[in-house]
């Protein structure tokens, strides 16, 4: 079991966000059923805190990225004055 915990972690940080989104989602809509073991249901909100933090790590890395292209101070930035011809 510990092998298959370890496996669902490390896919959790390889995943993109809608994937990683969707999966939680599911795993939401499972543990809200009620219908799970409470060692199912563990199981599962691990998987899902993995998931989220996941989530957070990609949405903090493409708001970094947003940020330094909006950088009009920044000169590869694709909203300088320069690049929109300005």
């Amino acid at each position: 079991m510990a092998k298959q915990t370890t496996d669902k972690l490390e896919s959790a940080e390889s995943a993109d966000f809608e994937a990683a989104l969707g999966e939680l989602e599911k795993i939401v809509e499972t543990l809200e059923s009620g219908e799970l073991s409470l060692a199912d249901s563990l199981e599962r909100f691990k998987r899902g805190v993995s998931l989220s933090k996941r989530c957070h790590t990609l949405i903090d890395e493409a708001r970094q990225s947003v940020e330094v292209l909006s950088d009009p101070e920044n000169e590869d930035s694709a909203s300088s004055d320069e690049s929109l011809g300005r």
